[in-house]
Formats: C-alpha cells, structure tokens, sequence
C-alpha cells in the first residue's frame, strides 16, 4: 500500500508537470541530456531522456523525466522530477518535488524545501524549509540539516547529529488542536512497520488463496533467476515511468499515463509483496521446509525487521521490490506475452 501511495503522489507531480511542459521556454530531449558546466539556461528548462544532468545552471524552473536526474550545479527555481533516481548534489533555490524509486540529497548540497515519494529518500544536506516524504526508508544523515517540519511516511532512520528544527511527525499533518503539554505527541516508532506489515499480509494472503499456481511460480522464478530478476525489476522500475512521461507529453496521452501509473502503482506493490514471499520460500529451503504460508509471514516480518536499520533497511527493501517486480513481470510474460506472440504468429 505504501508503494502504491507513493506511486498515486508521483501521478499527481507528474500532472502538475504538464502545465510546466506547455510553458517552458526551453525542451530538451535524448538518451542524455546534459547542461554543462559553465553553461546557463535562461528561463525554464524541461528535459526528456535516460540521463539528466545539471553541472552548470538553469534559471528557472526544472523539469525532468528520467532514468536519473543528477544536480550537481544550480536551479535557481523549482525542480520536478520523475526518475528512477533523482540525486541533488548542488544547489537548488525553490522546492525539489520528486517521483522516484530513490531520492538523494547529498552531502554540502542545499534545497529550499523537499517533497517526495520514493523507495529510499536519504538526505545528508541542508534543506532550508520542510520536507514531506512518503518512502519505506526516509534516513537522515549526520550533515543533514532540515530548517522546518519534517513529515515522512514509511521508516524514519535518523542520525543523532542530524537537525530539524521544525516538527518530526509520521503520517499527515497533525491536527491544529495543541496537545495538553503544548507539543504534538508523536506515535511509537514501532506503529507505522507494523501497520504496513498488517496491510502486505492481508494483500499476500490474498494474492496466494486467489492465485496459488501463479504465486509459487513467481517465487521460483525469484529464486532460481534472481539475477535475471534484478535486471528485469530495474527495467521495469526505471522505463515504465520514462514511458509514461513520454506518452503524458501529449494532451491525448494524458488519460492513459494517468491510467498506466494507476496500474504500475498495483503492479510496485504486489510485486513488493511477491519480492517478501520469495524471500521467505528460499529461507525455509533452507531449512529443508516448504509451506507457502509460513513463507509469506517469514519474508514479511524478516524485510519489516531489517528495514527498522539505518541505510540496509532501505537498500534490502528496494533489493526485494527488484526481485518481486522483476519475478512478477517475467511471469506475466510467460502467461500472457507468449501466448500473444504464438497467436499472432498462427494469424500471419
């Protein structure tokens, strides 16, 4: 549910993009897009591609779909991105508002505000206003510095040199009514693992009583081709939003992005699940056991466990969506992509 939320907030920056796009004074477009150190964009910029970099400075605004948009320059507006990596190592004037399977603020970079959705946010610079984060692992370095609220959704890994001035909160923002000490209570650290732990459990066990063939032969897949897994899981995670941006470019196209993020959003999450359920299976394997049920609670208390650790907790959970999505969309392949390829070929 978590990744599928995360992924509905990315539909909603990739929409608020569009008007970006019509108004942009300048669009560019490739397998890499790079702005030069030492050159400058004047006015908005809007780039397309597998790879965009900003080393010099674009005066405007920023936007960006991509495999990875890197920062390592200055813009002095906004930047939107929507990218399977989105990496802020300069300076970036107004709000960064990222869509992303990983969101990095790195070390001596500065941002006026933060606002993202992703598999892993990791910031380890200065933010001078909020940040608003929906993410399994949201990890505050020890040079982080945020300059007002912090309001994140997922596991929260903070380093104890790390600063926030405003307020740390879970969830949405808390209601205006002051609590009776003057200070907004904040829920135990353990409520929110759990809840999603609860929530992944009840998808799992729906998934296997309603599809049980189907199921194991995602999780052998998982196990026997991991790697292959891997491979098709990154594919998947950074071309299908690259795809989409490409098809919301047009106004005709913007019905179907919006409708190919809904289903992408349910694809994340049930091959995060499926990622928990392969786990689970391999380590029963190897204790010589096999029951499909115990495998599904293992593989979900065993990621909801190591994901309470700064920075593995993050890199474990993004590694089992991998394998999970990966699995899941070779298995569709296998049942449906075949099938098609044979039926056209007896038609010819």
């Amino acid at each position: 549910m978590k990744r599928a939320l995360s992924v509905l907030a990315a539909v909603l920056v990739v929409l608020s993009l569009f008007s970006g796009v019509a108004a942009a004074q300048e669009t560019r477009s490739g397998e890499t897009v790079v702005i030069e150190e030492g050159e400058t964009v004047k006015g908005d910029l809007t780039a397309v591609a597998g790879t965009v970099v900003v080393q010099g400075t674009v005066d405007g605004d920023l936007t960006a779909f991509g495999g990875d948009v890197l920062v390592e320059g200055e813009v002095t507006g906004d930047a939107d991105a929507f990218a399977g990596t989105v990496r802020v190592a300069g300076d970036v004037g107004g709000e960064v508002s990222a869509a992303a399977g990983t969101v990095v603020v790195s070390e001596d970079a500065s941002v006026g505000a933060l606002s993202t959705a992703g598999g892993n946010v990791a910031i380890d610079g200065t933010v001078a206003g909020d940040v608003e984060a929906a993410a399994g692992s949201v990890s505050l370095g020890p040079d982080a510095v945020v300059g007002g609220d912090l309001t994140y959704d997922g596991a929260l890994n903070r380093h104890p040199d790390a600063t926030v001035a405003g307020t740390v909160r879970e969830g949405s923002p808390a209601s205006p009514v002051p609590a009776p000490i003057g200070e907004i209570p904040t829920p135990p650290p353990w409520l929110g693992p759990v809840y999603w732990l609860l929530v992944n459990l009840v998808l799992g066990a729906v998934l296997l009583a309603a599809f049980p063939r189907f199921s194991d032969g995602v999780s052998t897949t998982a196990r026997t081709e991991t790697l292959k897994s891997v491979g098709v899981g990154v594919l998947a995670l950074v071309g299908v939003p690259i795809a989409l941006g490409l098809v919301a470019i047009t106004l005709v196209g913007i019905p179907l992005s919006v409708a190919g993020a809904l289903v992408f959003a349910l694809l994340l999450w049930v091959g995060s699940v499926y990622g928990r359920f392969a786990l689970g299976a391999w380590l029963l394997a190897l204790a010589d056991a096999e029951n499909r049920w115990v495998a599904l609670a293992l593989g979900l208390v065993v990621v909801a466990v190591v994901g309470l650790l700064p920075y593995l907790g993050g890199f474990v959970d993004l590694l089992v969506l991998l394998v999970g999505l990966g699995a899941l969309s070779l298995a569709l392949y296998g049942r449906y992509g075949e099938a098609w390829n044979d039926e056209r070929t007896t038609t010819a």
